[in-house]
């Protein structure tokens, strides 16, 4: 297993209508390593400021995460701040400061450029498209966008698409990218732009697989502990990636039992903010909710 990752590392402050976290660790590369981790080994491609502590790198490596690519450079590590709504289902960006990310130009350590497995977080279609050319043979690349890139960068995320095998965006900007009315036919209008399989997260009503060949809608796992859902959606990434990057194909079967694992991981992540629930599990923790999810699905 060769997986690697690009993507925001970043502090966050989150308000949510019971609680508050000042400045946590988060960012999309941060959430889908960790979550990844669990499955196995994970190379990180970032950028911090010189105020980033120190244990938050020795963190990330306690879990086998190689953090070889992620730089420090002079200045702030992004940050971002939002505050959450009672039903925790919407929230609000307060505040964004990209900081050093803002400029990031990632070059690859030579040891990451072997790399089977290719996960492009969040970001700049132009930074995921430097990254994807420094990696000599990727057998599966997947990657995730938003609206922000949909609206401001949006031919160069086209030219991307192009390159990649899978898709992962959520419901809103699958419907911002094909202009679609309608969710599948959104999917399908991902594929006709030219990964092989979309995956659309839809929150609190789960995920759907969209392939040349059909659609998979799997629901959200039941969890009553939603005490913070930043990075789920990239939680949810790190676990199918983590899944399918123990695999030797990727068909249909194991795209949708990757979807589950995702799913089971980012149940996880939501129970506490930032990476504290994570923190308190293992692989039997997720094994074992898996089962349950599974059990739930059977008909």
């Amino acid at each position: 297993m060769s997986l690697i990752v690009v993507g925001s590392v970043a502090f966050d402050t989150v308000e949510t209508p019971a609680a508050k976290a000042d400045r946590v660790l988060g960012g999309s590369a941060t959430y889908f390593s960790y979550a990844a981790s669990f499955f196995g080994p994970v190379r990180l491609v970032g950028v911090v400021g010189t105020d980033f502590p120190p244990a938050y790198r020795e963190l990330l490596q306690s879990r086998n995460i190689d953090t070889a690519g992620l730089e420090t450079v002079e200045g702030k590590t992004f940050f971002w701040r939002g505050a959450y709504e009672k039903d925790m289902n919407k929230r609000t960006t307060l505040e964004v400061d990209l900081n050093v990310f803002g400029e990031f130009d990632p070059t690859l350590p030579e040891h990451f450029r072997d790399s089977r497995f290719v996960f492009l977080a969040n970001g700049s279609p132009r930074v995921q498209m430097r990254v994807l050319e420094q990696v000599a043979r990727p057998q599966l690349v997947v990657a995730d966008t938003m609206n922000f890139y949909i609206e401001s960068q949006r031919d160069d995320l086209l030219k991307l698409m192009r390159r990649i095998d899978g898709m992962v965006l959520n419901d809103e900007e699958a419907f911002m990218l094909t202009g679609a009315s309608h969710l599948v036919d959104a999917g399908r209008k991902v594929l006709a732009m030219g990964p092989k399989f979309v995956v659309i997260k839809k929150g609190e009503h789960g995920a759907m697989l969209v392939t040349p060949t059909g659609v998979i809608v799997l629901p959200a796992y039941p969890t009553d502990r939603v005490v913070d859902p930043t990075g789920a959606g990239d939680s949810f990434a790190g676990g199918m990636m983590g899944y399918l990057a123990t695999q030797e194909v990727f068909d249909e079967p194991r795209l949708r039992r990757a979807m589950a694992y995702g799913t089971v991981v980012a149940s996880f992540g939501v129970e506490d903010f930032s990476l504290d629930r994570f923190r308190q599990i293992g692989m039997d923790n997720i094994r074992s909710r898996y089962e349950q999810y599974r059990a739930m699905l059977a008909l």
